[in-house]
């Protein structure tokens, strides 16, 4: 629930520098809740590489690619899927 205010803000802050990147298909920002068997759940953002500097301004951390299971995109082009996760069938 305390997610919300921040998740909204980091949409609204991606979707600024989005545009002045010139809206690159392969820019994106996805969202997973995690909950990993507990009661409450963890609210994961996953920038695409291309988001680097903009994850970077957040302190984002760097990890691997995550599994497209379970995500949402929170930001960006919805063309992103097919370039970030071209193992999915569309």
């Amino acid at each position: 629930m305390l997610a919300f205010e921040l998740q909204a803000s980091i949409e609204q802050r991606f979707a600024s520098g989005f545009a002045e990147a010139g809206s690159p298909t392969d820019m994106a920002a996805f969202i997973r809740h995690e909950s990993e068997g507990r009661l409450h759940c963890d609210v994961k953002v996953y920038f695409s590489p291309k988001a680097d500097t903009f994850a970077q301004e957040l302190n984002a951390q760097p990890c691997p690619k995550p599994s497209p299971d379970g995500l949402s995109l929170l930001a960006g082009s919805e063309d992103c899927w097919r370039l970030l996760f071209p193992e999915l069938s569309f």
